[in-house]
């Protein structure tokens, strides 16, 4: 009788795998519920697919602007002019990423992914068909509008699938999308388009973005909206002064990257003297450099999160400001863009950041951080060129991302200073 029982009460008693080891708090909610279909999906799978959507979004990113001069003529508008509809795409990044965040509140991670790229798909398939100059600035603004929040809310997914102090290697892994694309990707789309015509380079972005979406429906995991969720939720983030620290040390600190990186071909010609055939060998230098960072910096930023961000700011003020002394030769330009580069992993660093401040509205929060950087693709390139045509010379574009990154790190210091008093 006391065997049957001992046996009776085991049966009653719930198996391990059924115990949560803790209360999830709304950072981890997603990872319990996506825990069987991770145990049926390997996570690198489901990061290829996600990946996938970010080498995409990094082509139509960065090849719009070495194709300008092609559909500007073939649209029949002056260069100057082509350049809005690189502006009207960063608008769309900037005004998408919060407005999709807080009106899919209540759409399933897993499903947003799925539109998201499909309206990529077929924005980026319909600008490679614009008929004319106007029409292409709508198309342009429009494919804009996914790219934060794909990003935000895959990088979330990514996290979710890993043990809590690899989170950061797991965003990391998402944007190797988009650093293999600057490295990779732009120059092959920028042959296709100067030799088959431009509207081919879009066309290539679409099937991307449409197998993106074909490989997040087969592989990412299926997941239950969070219990709760809903637009005020996700406002909630607005709030959060960490938030806001957060998102200013990227729009301030990433500026500097930008700042070089658009007046690098410039620079070459202008001051290194080499011939225009180089240039395209500096660019895949600086994506290698991106890629390196996204590899590397990770490992450091599990175990020292915000010392990480920190580091990463005064390395770029660093490298930044070797600029000016590296530029008259190709092979010191191309050592220092490998090493400015590197920096750029302070996008992974600051979108983990964001997941531990963000509380309940991390959909909203993980999207603005591709605004913060859209704010900084503004800044940099403004702010070099001002220096440019006030007579400093293409070489002072270092000086200038230079400041932008200890501007960053200021904010990252006051920061610092918050969350250790805080507890944050």
């Amino acid at each position: 009788m006391s065997q049957r029982l001992n046996t009776q009460r085991r049966e009653r008693e719930p198996r391990p795998l059924d115990q949560p080891a803790r209360r999830p708090s709304p950072v981890d909610a997603g990872r319990v519920r996506q825990d069987n279909a991770a145990r049926v999906f390997h996570p690198g799978i489901v990061h290829f697919a996600l990946a996938m959507g970010g080498f995409a979004i990094g082509i139509t990113e960065f090849a719009t602007m070495s194709l300008l001069p092609f559909f500007a003529r073939d649209l029949g508008i002056s260069e100057p002019a082509a350049g809005h509809a690189i502006s009207a795409y960063a608008l769309g990044v900037v005004v998408g990423a919060p407005v999709i965040a807080v009106l899919a509140a209540r759409v399933a991670r897993r499903t947003l992914l799925i539109a998201l790229m499909a309206f990529f798909a077929l924005m980026n398939g319909l600008s490679g068909l614009a008929p004319d100059y106007h029409t292409m600035l709508v198309l342009r603004f429009l494919a804009g509008l996914p790219h934060g929040a794909y990003f935000g809310v895959a990088m979330l997914v990514a996290a979710s699938l890993v043990p809590t102090d690899k989170r950061t290697g797991a965003v990391g892994r998402v944007l190797l999308g988009l650093t293999i694309a600057t490295t990779i990707g732009v120059p092959l789309a920028n042959g296709v388009g100067q030799a088959i015509g431009w509207r081919w380079a879009f066309a290539i972005v679409a099937g991307l973005g449409l197998l993106t979406a074909i490989l997040v429906a087969m592989f990412a995991p299926r997941d239950a909206v969070t219990s709760g969720a809903s637009p005020l939720r996700e406002l909630s983030a607005l709030g959060r002064k960490h938030v806001w620290l957060t998102l200013a040390i990227g729009a301030v600190g990433f500026g500097g990257l930008f700042s070089v990186y658009t007046y690098l071909a410039s620079t070459m010609l202008a001051v290194t003297h080499v011939s225009p055939a180089l240039v395209p060998v500096a660019l895949c230098v600086f994506g290698a450099g991106l890629t390196a960072g996204n590899i590397i910096v990770p490992r450091f930023a599990d175990r020292a999160l915000m010392a990480t961000a920190g580091g990463l700011l005064l390395w770029s003020a660093a490298t930044l400001a070797l600029y000016p002394l590296a530029a008259a030769n190709v092979w010191t330009l191309c050592a220092d863009v490998l090493l400015i580069g590197l920096g750029g992993a302070l996008a992974t660093v600051l979108q983990t950041r964001l997941m531990d401040v963000a509380g309940e509205a991390q959909t909203l929060a993980a999207a603005l951080n591709h605004s913060a950087f859209n704010i900084a693709n503004a800044l940099g390139p403004w702010l070099g060129g001002m220096a440019v045509a006030a007579g400093y010379g293409w070489t002072s574009t270092g000086l200038v991302g230079a400041g932008l990154a200890l501007t960053g790190f200021a904010v990252w210091a006051i920061a610092a200073a918050l969350a250790a008093r805080e507890g944050v």
